[in-house]
């Protein structure tokens, strides 16, 4: 494998061309014009360079207002943008925005339209201000990367770049004197604090200083230069009052902003965003990869999410409830005093009683009176201990990115993972000499990774690194910034604040280089390096193609972005020569969430909403604007905002879509799609006004790309009102019959055969009761990002199940706990386990194990009720007929409505396909003179809940002699076919119908001719 790989850059991709356009267009019609001034030369200098170079020159623009305007609103129409007015550009000035998702290539971007703007029109002044030191890096690592590309692509373009150094201040004089491009590359830090800070001793403060050397202000020769000023994420570079001013105090010429998250996107020219990247596959696809803990149950599970001090401190914990023998997670509100039993009736709290709330160390702690441990708010205690749940995260995405290296080494491609983490000395350590040692993290990876390699899968895959005698301490490493309070006396000035938090090894500087600097290395396959471990300096600023597998290693309430955690790995990858490789099949990226993929998605979906402006699900007043109506000089014709705004409104009109208000500061409106746009596309059903129909497919294609998923939804049109038809229920004899038959209620009672009982539990148990350890059940699903929102992909969810290792440190009281929850006695309770020979399983896995005796016991002690029930018919208690009436009905005609003539209600509804057959049936028969679907609230009393039975009919022999039923349909009549508890409802039922004396029968059937058999038999 090549030792130095260069990375390759594509010349002319069409949205990468486009973005380049949108700013260079803005001033077409210019022609090339600078404006020189004088800089006195210093005398007694020694250096030529001082004493020739007395010309400075900047940029200089002659264009009027009107003309830059119609450039802008040319531009602003073809890509799909709402076009600026006369007014938005004069409030809002030489500010022009792009918006360009993360990994799609936004520093390529503006680095060619520099070039660009060069060529067309001679500017050669530019600053790229930067929020971060961490974004400066790249960006002027990206400067040395691409110079050869952009030498090839402008014909050996001679220009220079630097970083700003307030120690090298001559740098700031060549810039402005020089008459080729000059790049210089600075951090907002470097000239903001000077409007904030009195100290003139401060770095901040030089560049508005009076040099003796250079002979002015750094600031004042910049000025002169009229630059253009590129803006990389203005949403944190000028986010202040005090950053605004240090950008106006470089007198650009103007401002090129940058990002994928604009806060203020002022004229935005061009806009690839979310939606775009991922239609177009221009980033990685994203997998959520989430472990949830099934069958773990048995400690005191404490989660303290928040707490509110408004009015008395109180703390709102996530707990485990218990719930009918079953144990429910939920949460509640508590204070000091309270005890946690009392509020989950479970043993495993006792002595869990809140004895003080407070704040420490950047997080709330909570303190109890009977035991000494403390919960810190987002270190959840006894679901497993938190080392547990790191370690499979860390076990699932080495697997992960093992899996994909199988596929991807051969391809030339390599796997790297990145790892989030929020404290450093998890991961690394450090001894009394300065020597490095690894953190818990450290330890965990290389027990997980060592163990993982034995699998035969993977022999193939390393075989050539043992031969190579790699250890696993060379494929991982970690990069941390020094905290801001750090006092490490040996901090490493060349590298500013991007060392190791104590940054006192060789190897840390190595890691550095490497992470930061050295892209092409750490891509080769000759560099063993393929995990990183990082704390929050990689999440903006550093990037790498090959991240595969994003992990979050959390331990502190501090909301991360996931816009920001995904971010670090979007770009598609490169190959070992360099060059992009395209393609979801292989551009997956992993990431490893601590929650469930419904609550990344939403979470997600919001952030995008938050930070980039889009609103999933609605239709924009320019939506339209961009569809193309024609051609003219082989340039595209655009239908236009005017025409578009019509189309809008005519949405509104018609109900399709609820305008609203969506950003209340620029009283921005858009409207919300509504399912009758959705059922009209489904169905083909949209109309729109005649003078668009040559257009009305992309007119439908745009609606249907903001409405998302609208197959399964209802038919609103197939909507029908169920009546119930009171003349039918007066004047028909023989349902006036029937219901006199069937109106009555009863009261049952009971007799147990406790003995019986006992026994058929005991071996119930024995038989049945499979308890296994708790387990990590890992879940992988791949996201799709539309117009619609973020939403589960087209590919099938994987799913893979693992026994997780821990011990019950707490048996808790079954006898008392199986009392509680059956009523049994303590002595029937000894008897049915011991009599199960099971109790070995019981220390397993304690809570699994009393959770399915409980639903045994409930389950045979309802069987055996029914065996000795009685009913009693109560002649005061019957269902009123009032309730035909009072119980509004409502359902579809093409899902479960069947129009009847015999029935007291028009339609009749059904809940299965056998039962639309079997109303069919009795519509179509001459012996059924009546029938009706019994309504749910007509249910009988019985031990195993109520009993709801679907038909009561009237039957004519054809010898003028009526019969009377109560019909239970069911697809299967075999024994194995209806569930234990359901047969066990039908026989009290029929218990039930017979003791009301009234001639009335209930019958099974799985067809109605299975039912006219049993009828006439």
């Amino acid at each position: 494998m090549a030792k130095n790989m260069t990375l390759k850059f594509e010349s002319h991709l069409e949205y990468q061309d486009d973005a380049v356009n949108s700013i260079c267009d803005i001033f077409e019609g210019e022609e090339i014009f600078q404006s020189n001034f004088s800089i006195t030369p210093i005398k007694g200098e020694e250096s030529l360079l001082f004493q020739r170079a007395t010309i400075g020159i900047g940029n200089s623009i002659k264009m009027i207002e009107e003309d830059m305007l119609a450039n802008m609103q040319r531009i602003q129409l073809r890509n799909g943008v709402p076009q600026s007015t006369t007014e938005s550009f004069k409030k809002e000035g030489m500010n022009f925005s792009v918006e360009m998702e993360t990994g799609t290539g936004k520093t390529y971007v503006y680095l060619k339209t520099i070039f660009e703007l060069n060529k067309r029109y001679g500017f050669t002044k530019f600053i790229i201000v930067v929020p971060s030191i961490a974004i400066k890096e790249g960006t002027y690592k990206s400067l040395q990367i691409t110079k050869e590309h952009f030498k090839g692509e402008y014909e050996n373009v001679v220009y220079d770049y630097f970083v700003y150094d307030a120690a090298k201040l001559e740098q700031v004089r060549s810039f402005a004197t020089g008459d080729s491009i000059q790049i210089m590359v600075i951090n907002i830090d470097a000239f903001r604090k000077s409007f904030e800070s009195e100290d003139e001793n401060s770095k901040s403060n030089i560049i508005h200083r009076y040099n003796d050397k250079l002979g002015y202000k750094p600031i004042d020769l910049i000025k002169e230069t009229n630059p253009i000023v590129i803006i990389d994420e203005p949403q944190s570079v000028d986010n202040t009052d005090k950053a605004k001013e240090a950008i106006a105090a470089l007198n650009p010429l103007c401002c090129l902003r940058y990002s994928a998250t604009h806060r203020t996107p002022y004229n935005m020219m061009y806009k690839l965003d979310s939606v775009d990247a991922y239609e177009l596959k221009l980033v990685k696809q994203i997998e959520v990869a989430t472990a949830t803990v099934e069958g773990f149950q048995n400690d005191a599970y404490i989660d303290l999410v928040k707490v509110d001090n408004k009015a008395g401190i109180k703390a709102q914990v996530e707990l485990d409830f218990q719930n009918k023998g079953k144990v429910d997670r939920k949460k509640a509100w508590v204070k000091q005093g309270q005890d946690l039993f009392d509020i989950t009736r479970r043993e495993q709290y006792e002595g869990y009683i809140v004895e003080d709330i407070w704040y420490e160390n950047e997080r709330w702690n909570m303190s109890f009176t009977s035991n000494d441990q403390i919960i810190e708010q987002g270190v959840v205690s006894g679901s497993l201990s938190d080392d547990l749940l790191k370690r499979e995260q860390i076990r699932m995405t080495i697997e992960a990115h093992l899996d994909k290296e199988i596929v991807l080494n051969p391809q030339g491609i390599k796997v790297l993972s990145l790892f989030f983490i929020d404290k450093v000395a998890n991961y690394r350590e450090y001894d009394a000499e300065g020597n490095r040692q690894n953190g818990k993290y450290a330890r965990i990876f290389e027990e997980e990774y060592n163990s993982l390699i034995q699998k035969a899968k993977y022999r193939s895959l390393f075989k050539e690194l043992k031969d190579r005698d790699v250890e696993v301490s060379q494929i991982h490493d970690g990069y941390f910034s020094v905290d801001k309070q750090s006092k490490a006396s040996n901090r490493r000035d060349k590298f500013e604040r991007f060392v190791d938090t104590s940054g006192k090894t060789a190897k840390d500087d190595d890691a550095f280089n490497l992470i930061m600097r050295d892209k092409e290395r750490l891509l080769s396959f000759e560099t063993p390096l393929r995990f990183i471990f990082s704390h929050s300096a990689l999440r903006e600023g550093w990037d790498n193609p090959n991240v595969f597998q994003i992990c979050t290693l959390n331990e502190t309430t501090k909301e991360i972005k996931k816009r920001q955690e995904i971010g670090r790995g979007l770009r598609l990858c490169v190959n070992q020569e360099g060059e992009r490789v395209k393609g979801f099949e292989v551009n997956t990226l992993t990431v490893m969430a601590n929650e469930s993929y419904e609550e990344f998605a939403k979470a997600l979906q919001n952030e995008i909403e938050e930070d980039t402006g889009i609103k999933f699900g609605y239709l924009h007043k320019h939506s339209f604007a961009r569809i193309e109506v024609g051609a003219e000089n082989d340039k595209a014709i655009y239908l236009n905002e005017e025409k578009s705004v019509r189309l809008y409104d005519y949405f509104v009109e018609k109900g399709y879509v609820k305008e609203e208000v969506i950003n209340r500061k620029s009283k921005e409106f858009a409207a919300k799609v509504q399912e009758k746009l959705k059922i009209d596309l489904r169905d083909n059903r949209v109309v729109i006004p005649e003078e668009f129909d040559y257009i009305k497919m992309p007119i439908l294609k745009i609606l249907k790309r903001i409405s998302g998923n609208f197959m399964n939804i209802k038919n609103r049109d197939d909507a029908r009102r169920v009546t119930f038809r009171k003349e039918f229920f007066i004047n028909n004899e023989d349902f006036k019959n029937l219901w006199d038959r069937i109106k009555y209620k009863t009261t049952y009672s009971v007799k147990i055969d406790s003995d019986k009982l006992i026994t058929q539990c005991a071996q119930r148990i024995f038989e049945e009761v499979v308890v296994g350890r708790g387990r990590f059940v890992t879940r992988k699903v791949k996201l799709a990002i539309t117009e619609g929102g973020v939403h589960e992909g087209e590919d099938t969810p994987r799913e893979s199940t693992r026994i997780m290792d821990d011990t019950v440190s707490v048996l808790p009281d079954i006898v008392t706990y199986l009392q509680n929850e059956t009523g049994l006695t303590r002595q029937s309770i000894v008897s049915i386990l011991t009599g199960s020979k099971r109790l070995e399983a019981f220390k397993k896995n304690p809570q699994a194990f009393i959770e399915s005796v409980i639903d045994i016991i409930r389950n045979e002690m309802r069987l055996l009720l029914v065996d000795g029930i009685k009913y009693k018919r109560i002649d005061k208690d019957m269902w009123c007929q009032e309730l035909f009436e009072n119980k509004e009905l409502q359902g579809y005609l093409s899902s479960n409505l069947l129009e009847s003539n015999k029935s007291p209600y028009d339609y009749v509804i059904y809940d299965s396909e056998t039962e639309r057959s079997m109303a069919q049936r009795f519509e179509s028969s001459d012996n059924v003179k009546v029938f009706t679907k019994l309504p749910s609230w007509f249910k009988i009393d019985t031990p195993l809940g109520a009993y709801n039975p679907d038909w009561a009919l009237v039957w004519d022999d054809g010898n003028e002699q009526k019969l009377y039923f109560v019909v239970e349909t069911k697809g299967g009549l075999f024994e194995d076919a209806i569930k234990p508890t359901e047969r066990a409802k039908i026989t009290c039922g029929k218990k039930h119908f017979a003791a009301l004396e009234t001639g009335i029968k209930l019958e099974l059937a799985d067809t109605f001719d299975t039912l006219q058999g049993k009828i006439t038999s």
